[in-house]
């Protein structure tokens, strides 16, 4: 349905809450300082690691069980103390927490996290060798970083076995600007973690700047939408720490979606502002999408509900969307071919795309059925048709998600539900049914949805659930402890009784467990 009100306007905390707030950010910054100090020896390091011969920040290199313990706990007390944190962004209360309090907030449960080596995936390594390819003058699209650089250059020693002799199945900006930052570290892995880290923190001040903006835009309090899409621990674990490259993509995607919606009146409603002015930042939005697809090709799904918004705006109808869609199409596919010829790279990524997909992910429910689908048909004697099995499933997936996202469409276009809130779910659908499914591939619906539906309590309790599930499916070694499963289960006991213990001193402070708070939540 199309949104019409205005967020109502609040008053700021009170002393009180005020000392509340301080507390839990002081909780916060202890749990992101304890990650840090823990990921020292329980981080996804490179094979090349500096720091065991380091003094003092060498001993956690040596005493890993405990070092994951300590990543865990700090872990615990973040998502503490951001679902804490959601009290006071809790749309319907008298007073909020601004925005400014919350910027500051997400800044210091950050910054600790900049400067620690990669959690949870080695992707990073990847994103390295693959930049290098491409400073190298090779196709990283044609090229893996061991048959381009060789098995024992720096950069390739760090990436996972499996992703050594396949393509890059990344967008050619991304490329680019990894090629660029290549050259001023080189070869060298850990200026390279950092510098690459800047770009993961460039894509989240993006979308930090146009999520309350989106969010006023759809009726939501801007601080609900920021608590939820960006104080995330999904966002501090695996775009800040994690190092991922959907951070660059969200950010663009979302940027592009609010500079499109700028000047565009609600249906049926007076221009805004000159014609001229109007279809400039639609289309200059539209442009900006397609930098995000040119990193992670999911963002460009977000242009299909701008679309949908502009057709609406000229009074809606297949026709009309099919008028502005071919207007889009002729953007993004000369936007799209600017940075595959202007990066040198070409549109050999497309072909490449397929490389995750390698993947058999057991947090996928396309890639454990296409499993199922195999062991049935061994079961019942029919031989061993995994792989076919597999291929037919995934192609299903798929499928589905094109029908959903069509339906979705189709459903914003008659105005039954907001573009935001499709395009969310559209995503939802993509990555969900991926066989490759990640828990960070989660934040491409999960903040969208943030700009729409964070003001539905029933949407923030499940969704607050999921995300909080999501966040402590991987450890933060981006590894299997070796086969020695049993450390990971005594870090995991020792994390769990402390955090317990804070969790019970900090309800002395600002009571949680009480029939009131929990009535608030």
């Amino acid at each position: 349905m199309d949104v019409t009100t205005v967020p109502p306007a609040v008053t700021p905390l009170d002393a009180k809450e005020c000392r509340q707030l301080g507390l839990i950010r002081r909780f916060g910054i202890m749990g992101s300082l304890l990650v840090g100090f823990g990921s020292l020896g329980a981080g996804a390091a490179p094979v090349y690691n500096p720091l065991p011969s380091v003094p003092v920040i060498g001993l956690f290199a040596r005493i890993p069980g405990v070092a994951l313990a300590i990543a865990l706990l700090g872990m615990g007390m973040l998502i503490a103390g951001w679902l804490l944190l959601g009290r006071f962004a809790r749309p319907g209360r008298p007073r909020l927490i601004s925005r400014a309090q919350l910027n500051r907030t997400l800044l210091m449960w950050a910054v600790p996290l900049m400067f620690v080596p990669p959690l949870f995936s080695k992707d990073v390594y990847s994103y390295l060798a693959q930049s290098s390819i491409v400073s190298h003058g090779l196709d990283p699209y044609q090229l893996g970083p061991g048959q381009a650089l060789g098995q024992d250059d720096p950069l390739t020693r760090g990436v996972s076995n499996m992703w050594r002799d396949t393509p890059a199945p990344y967008g050619p900006l991304f490329l680019y600007l990894g090629h660029l930052l290549n050259s001023l570290t080189g070869n060298h892995v850990v200026t390279g973690v950092l510098t690459q880290r800047l770009l993961a923190v460039a894509g989240i001040m993006l979308f930090v700047w146009a999520l309350p903006r989106l969010a006023r835009r759809f009726g939501v309090q801007p601080v609900t939408a920021l608590w939820f899409g960006a104080a995330n621990p999904l966002v501090l674990f695996h775009l800040v720490a994690g190092v991922h490259n959907e951070s660059l993509a969200i950010g663009l995607m979302l940027a592009g979606f609010e500079i499109s919606l700028r000047y565009l009146p609600k249906p049926g409603a007076p221009p805004l502002a000159s014609l001229r002015k109007e279809w400039t930042f639609v289309l200059l939005g539209v442009a900006i999408i397609t930098l995000g697809a040119a990193v992670k090709l999911p963002a460009l799904v977000a242009a299909a509900f701008v679309g949908v918004q502009v057709a609406r705006r000229w009074g809606g109808g297949i026709r009309r969307l099919l008028g502005v869609g071919a207007i889009f199409l002729a953007t993004a596919g000369v936007t799209m071919a600017a940075a595959c010829f202007g990066t040198g790279l070409g549109f050999g990524w497309i072909p490449a795309l397929s490389t995750p997909g390698l993947v058999r992910s057991w947090m996928s429910p396309i890639s454990e059925a296409g499993q199922l689908a195999g062991s049935l048909g061994v079961l019942l004697g029919l031989g061993n048709h995994t792989t076919a099995a597999y291929d037919v499933v995934v192609m299903m997936g798929y499928a589905a998600a094109a029908v959903i996202t069509v339906w979705l469409v189709w459903d914003c276009l008659r105005g039954r539900r907001s573009v935001m809130t499709g395009l969310g779910a559209s995503l939802a659908a993509w990555l969900i049914l991926h066989p490759a499914m990640q828990p960070w591939y989660l934040l491409f619906p999960t903040i969208p949805l943030a700009a729409s539906l964070a003001g539905t309590k029933r949407f923030r309790v499940l969704a607050t659930f999921g995300c909080t599930f999501a966040a402590v499916l991987l450890p933060p070694t981006g590894g299997t402890f070796g086969g020695r499963i049993y450390i990971a289960v005594l870090a995991y006991v020792a994390a769990i009784v402390v955090l317990l213990a804070m969790l019970a001193w900090m309800n002395r402070k600002i009571p949680f467990l009480t029939r009131e708070a929990r009535a608030e939540v």
